[in-house]
């Protein structure tokens, strides 16, 4: 098969199409034939040689996919509920910027209705990050307020539109007009531009503060994260894209009765990601089913043009998912 190589850290240009060996699929899992992945910021790290993938997955991009099932492996002829030919969607470790990929069929979720093969390559990750995060573990309730930092973004876009299905009041940071205008057609009831607000001004002066952080900066927002909390508040931190060290006041935390969660998808073990995967199914799919929640795709690019794709989630103008083609 043809899949995208790194040939050594860098920028986007050592991504390479190239040919490789076809995976085998083991005991539990399932062989699929890619129609589509998607571009993660975690694929970002990973081409510059700061995120390695969990021990024992591929080294091969790539963190989500649809597809069709193609073989199943030892174990799961009769009890998976899988069969060759069923059209799909995966949550991956590795491997998805491929025409081939491996995945246990606990991380298997079906296309939703009304939603195509390609497209629906734009779902597995920011689902089961958001679900995982937002509602799982910070516990959403209708009437609180949900405050999403990239909101233009796939996990922001995604977040958007459950916070709104839940009953929330959603307010969202983006960095221009445009992009805070699409975040506002997909829901957000408060669009604060960060370039040029205090995100906990506005955010106290609009809805009295969040109940509900979810966050991609780390850091850099750290202690105006839990400025921004109502009591009992909740922040749950995903992303680093604001650095690793910042100062927290324990005193504001323990004050407002706070909590700070900070949680990664990619390297959880496979019973735990099975377990979010059903939750999704069965409490997010119906949403998604109806049309409450949308997969949003900014861009389709051929796969073999990975190093494109990369640059446009670099450039940072994209709304919502950039996907990836197998085939075009």
């Amino acid at each position: 098969m043809y899949a995208i190589t790194i040939r050594e850290p860098g920028d986007p240009d050592v991504l390479e199409w190239a040919e490789v060996a076809d995976p085998r699929p083991g005991p539990g899992e399932v062989l699929l034939d890619v129609a589509a992945s998607a571009v993660n910021r975690a694929d970002l790290l990973q081409r510059q040689g700061h995120y390695p993938p969990p021990p024992g997955a591929s080294e091969t991009l790539g963190l989500e996919c649809s597809g069709t099932i193609a073989e199943l492996g030892e174990g799961l002829e009769d009890t998976a509920g899988w069969k060759v030919g069923d059209e799909v969607c995966a949550l991956l470790s590795g491997g998805g910027y491929a025409e081939k990929a491996v995945v246990p069929a606990g991380q298997l979720l079906p296309v939703p209705a009304e939603i195509d093969l390609l497209t629906a390559a734009a779902l597995p990750e920011v689902a089961c990050t958001v679900w995982a995060n937002v509602v799982m573990h910070a516990k959403l309730a209708e009437g609180e307020v949900l405050l999403v930092h990239g909101g233009a973004g796939g996990i922001g876009t995604h977040a958007i539109q459950v916070g709104k299905a839940l009953g929330a009041t959603v307010a969202v940071t983006a960095g221009s007009a445009d992009r805070l205008e699409s975040c506002r057609q997909l829901g957000a009831d408060v669009t604060i531009n960060y370039k040029e607000d205090d995100f906990v001004k506005v955010l106290r002066e609009e809805t009295g503060g969040a109940n509900v952080i979810l966050d991609n900066m780390g850091a850099s927002y750290l202690g105006r994260n839990v400025d921004a909390l109502q009591q009992d508040g909740r922040l749950v931190i995903i992303g680093m894209q604001g650095g690793v060290k910042g100062e927290l006041n324990v005193g504001t935390l323990l004050g407002k009765r706070a909590s700070v969660f900070a949680a990664g998808l990619r390297f959880r073990p496979p019973a735990q990601k099975a377990a979010i995967v059903a939750d999704v199914r069965e409490r997010l799919w119906p949403l998604v089913e109806q049309g409450s929640v949308k997969p949003i795709v900014g861009q389709v690019v051929p796969m073999a043009e990975a190093a494109s794709a990369h640059r446009i989630l670099e450039e940072g103008s994209v709304f919502g998912k950039v996907l990836l083609a197998a085939k075009s």
